[in-house]
């Protein structure tokens, strides 16, 4: 298997052989993707994961070919011919239909004709052109059970329609004409009142190989709702023709009995059959992108940069019940909670402005975080309305409230802030999240952050798989500090898990601040093994070992100390190392210090940029001073924003408005694109053209047509 899946990847064979090994023997992806790329040639997580997913579909493959072919042997029934077509199988979707006669445990109509002796008559009708000659023949076959030579006949048939039905060739066919001439078509039930979400797809009709994946999902939610009827339209002659074509191929006559089989094979073996393969398809392909939209959505709001030295005041919106509010400082300690009532019902505008105003010099705080939620609008009012008054150098934002509510009441929301109401936990992380995205967010089950859709459709194991592998591959990608991380965050680490980040936070309240990567040997359940895994993502900044702060890992230390001294550096000027190698062959350097190339340049790269954050390549919040109104807007009017979430149909793009601004996809571009993300991310600061207001649905849409970003 390594061979197929090299040719597959167009990546080495002893590559493929090394990833394979290394997983086995429980290294993580992170770990093999960045200190061990000698081994797999520099695979990036992405690749890594791609191999092993086809890795074990290969083997569940050969599990299934092995299972499939005992069962049709139990059977009596299994063939060198079979055998070899279920070893020659490339899918699992092969070997299901080489398996599919004999995989029923009732016997089928085909089954009790066999039995009967009709399979000579069968044979017969098959080869035979004269009907006169088949009638004839089937007098044979008359007896107390069967009287008639119509009912022998008809028995008979039902093995050749058992067989057609079943046949590899005539399935492929119909698959793929299916494919490319088939419809679905959609219409509303009838017993179906009122308006519903679903009013698009009443009368609906569109080309299978056509449909768009979120179409896909809405057509079979609104089924499963009982709002929506679903079925498909398919052009029968075409299809009947080409199962005719290669009935005649396999030596079927062309008399009246094998064209009755092979439109009752179609009808009731066939057409089903494919009907169902191509719904789970479009169901599968439809899932997949979702997840993967959700994915990438997710991945790009994680690497959002953190705001740096700045302390925070964050308020978490609300009419009756008031603004419940945190001061945060850069390290996302909490200052200073508690209420005020600028909104409706009280409207007490100048003690709320009184304690606002206390706070930011109570606090020194440079920045406000207002949540998105209910009373936004009317809170960004106020805040503006102070900071006109007042002459405030300070600025704001506005934050996303999704998944909040579900952190404050967490267990791990209550652990961190026991004695503190949960809508104050939730003003706490509306500051948390401008300060360290990444920190904060992944304390919320990623399902909850609110850059997705249809994500309570798709299979959730597999969803939360995948989120899962993109929340370990970011923290991993950035680092954690090992002195200030949660173990809502050191869980993700290469190696760790929920109770060895336990451990951790348990062994540095007791002992204090690591002082070295190697002081973690000293926690509780970490051995050689999750060490090794592990300390090469756990960063210290201020401790006995410089390199400890570095993407390096400890097991190059030794290697990097003598390749300093060598070159006449020292740790301190060590960022002149790419300077003082220019004259020299990196790869001489490699082989003289045992250090692999990649990993070597790697090294070189963290010398050099010790502190460097791949997140701050990436799109900062956006900060503002004052109040825009959906009243302000006019069409043709340009305007900045931020891309929020990206869905197959389009972007939603924050604004500075309660309300998102969209732009559809036909929208995005000059150029025709497949799918918005492909020139688009979340977090991506655009421009953009109002191209129409909805004032009664508050509504806003949006183009990038004709606009130039510079």
């Amino acid at each position: 298997m390594y061979h197929q899946i090299a040719d597959e990847f167009q990546i080495k064979p002893d590559y493929i052989k090394s990833l394979i090994e290394l997983n086995e023997s429980g290294a993580t992806v992170p770990f093999i993707a960045r200190y061990r790329k000698e081994q797999t040639g520099g695979m990036t997580e992405t690749t890594i994961r791609q191999v092993l997913d086809r890795w074990n579909y290969l083997q569940s493959l050969n599990k299934r070919k092995i299972e499939v072919i005992e069962a049709i042997k139990e059977k009596g029934k299994l063939t060198d011919e079979i055998e070899k077509l279920i070893a020659t199988a490339t899918t699992l979707k092969e070997v299901e239909d080489i398996y599919a006669p004999y995989k029923s445990k009732k016997k089928t109509k085909a089954d009790i004709a066999i039995e009967k002796g009709l399979l000579p008559l069968a044979e017969f009708i098959q080869s035979t052109e004269d009907e006169g000659k088949i009638l004839d023949f089937s007098e044979k076959f008359l007896n107390e059970e069967s009287t008639s030579k119509d009912q022998v006949i008809s028995e008979a048939l039902e093995i050749l329609i058992n067989k057609i039905g079943h046949d590899l060739d005539v399935k492929k066919m119909v698959r793929e004409l299916v494919w490319q001439h088939s419809f679905i078509v959609v219409e509303k039930r009838k017993d179906v009142e009122g308006r519903t979400n679903y009013e698009d797809y009443y009368n609906f009709k569109q080309e299978v190989s056509k449909l768009p994946p979120h179409r896909t999902l809405a057509i079979f939610r609104g089924e499963k709702e009982k709002i929506l009827k679903v079925k498909y339209d398919h052009d029968d002659d075409i299809l009947l023709s080409a199962i005719t074509s290669i009935a005649k191929n396999k030596g079927y006559s062309e008399n009246s009995y094998c064209h009755k089989l092979i439109r009752d094979a179609y009808k009731r073996m066939i057409i089903p059959a494919i009907e169902l393969e191509i719904r789970d398809e479009l169901w599968e392909n439809a899932e997949n992108k979702a997840i993967e939209i959700f994915a990438k959505n997710l991945k790009s709001l994680l690497m959002t940069p953190p705001v740096k030295n700045i302390s925070i005041l964050g308020i978490d919106p609300a009419f009756r019940t008031g603004c419940k509010f945190a001061a945060v400082d850069p390290t996302g300690k909490v200052l200073e909670y508690g209420v005020i009532y600028p909104t409706e019902p009280q409207n007490d505008y100048e003690n709320s402005k009184k304690r606002i105003l206390d706070l930011i010099k109570k606090h020194n705080i440079n920045a406000i975080a207002i949540g998105n939620g209910t009373a936004s609008r009317e809170t960004e009012e106020f805040i503006s309305k102070v900071i006109e008054e007042e002459n405030l150098t300070l600025s704001y934002t506005i934050v996303s409230e999704a998944g909040a509510s579900v952190y404050s009441a967490s267990e791990i929301g209550v652990k961190e802030f026991p004695e503190l109401d949960v809508t104050i936990r939730g003003a706490i992380s509306i500051a948390r999240r401008v300060i360290d995205p990444l920190a904060e967010l992944i304390k919320i089950d990623p399902k909850s952050i609110g850059v997705g859709m249809y994500q309570h459709d798709v299979n959730q194991k597999k969803l939360q798989e995948r989120l899962n592998d993109v929340v370990v591959d970011v923290v991993n990608s950035v680092g954690v500090d090992l002195n200030t991380a949660s173990a809502s965050l050191l869980k993700y680490v290469s190696g760790l898990n929920s109770s060895l980040a336990e451990g951790i936070v348990a062994y540095r309240e007791k002992n204090g601040t690591f002082k070295s990567r190697e002081e973690l040997k000293n926690v509780s359940g970490i051995g050689e093994m999750i060490y090794n895994q592990a300390a090469g993502f756990l960063k210290i900044y201020s401790g006995t070992e410089p390199l400890d702060r570095m993407f390096i890992h400890p097991e190059q230390y030794e290697n990097v100390y003598k390749l300093l001294n060598h070159l006449g550096l020292q740790i301190e000027n060590a960022r002149m190392i790419r300077l003082t190698l220019k004259s020299k062959n990196i790869t001489d350097i490699s082989k003289q210090f045992g250090i692999g190339e990649l990993t070597l340049n790697d090294i070189i790269t963290n010398l050099e940029k010790p502190d460097l954050d791949i997140r701050d390549s990436v799109d900062p919040v956006i900060f503002k001073k004052g109040l825009l109104k959906i009243e302000d807007l006019k069409e043709g009017m340009i305007i900045d924003g931020k891309v929020t979430n990206i869905v197959d149909f389009g972007v939603f793009v924050d604004i500075g408005l309660k309300e998102s601004g969209f732009i559809h996809i036909s929208e995005l571009s000059d150029r025709y694109i497949k799918h918005p993300s492909h020139i688009l991310e979340v977090g991506n600061k655009i421009k953009a053209k109002i191209k129409s207001i909805d004032m009664e649905r508050k509504r806003i849409s949006l183009s990038k047509k004709g606009i130039n970003e510079n």
